[in-house]
């Protein structure tokens, strides 16, 4: 690993979790938003099994969010489970049941970047949060 990427100064590494966090947070609320608007299938043209893994996403997000926020291993971990699998269903419902594309789709858009963000960032911050 090249030394500046093992070194990385404190202030980048609490930066990095706290945009992600905030992030995070912001996805949680639009999906407690989707909750209590519409209940457990708040998107009537995906599949059960696509809404209930959204719906999660209200209790996942704010648990990575608080993780990060402490200063936690696991919220790395959990951020790029998260942002891995929501990247893959998102994707799926816009190819596959919208029969949309990435340029018609804002939403899918900001989520491919910050997948992006929290992917390429996690293993170099991991390393200097806590276990």
């Amino acid at each position: 690993m090249i030394g500046w990427m093992r070194h990385a100064p404190r202030w980048v590494v609490i930066s990095v979790c706290v945009i992600a966090a905030v992030l995070l947070l912001v996805g949680a609320s639009a999906h407690i938003t989707d909750l209590l608007s519409h209940g457990l299938r708040p998107y009537d043209w995906a599949p059960g099994w696509l809404n209930l893994y959204w719906s999660s996403l209200a209790l996942f997000d704010t648990l990575a969010a608080v993780f990060l926020i402490r200063g936690k291993r696991r919220g790395t971990d959990l951020a790029c489970a998260i942002v891995a699998t929501d990247i893959a269903a998102n994707w799926y419902a816009v190819y596959g049941i919208q029969h949309s594309n990435l340029a018609a789709q804002p939403g899918l858009q900001r989520l491919t970047v910050f997948a992006a963000l929290v992917l390429g960032a996690a293993p170099f911050i991991r390393r200097h949060l806590t276990h």
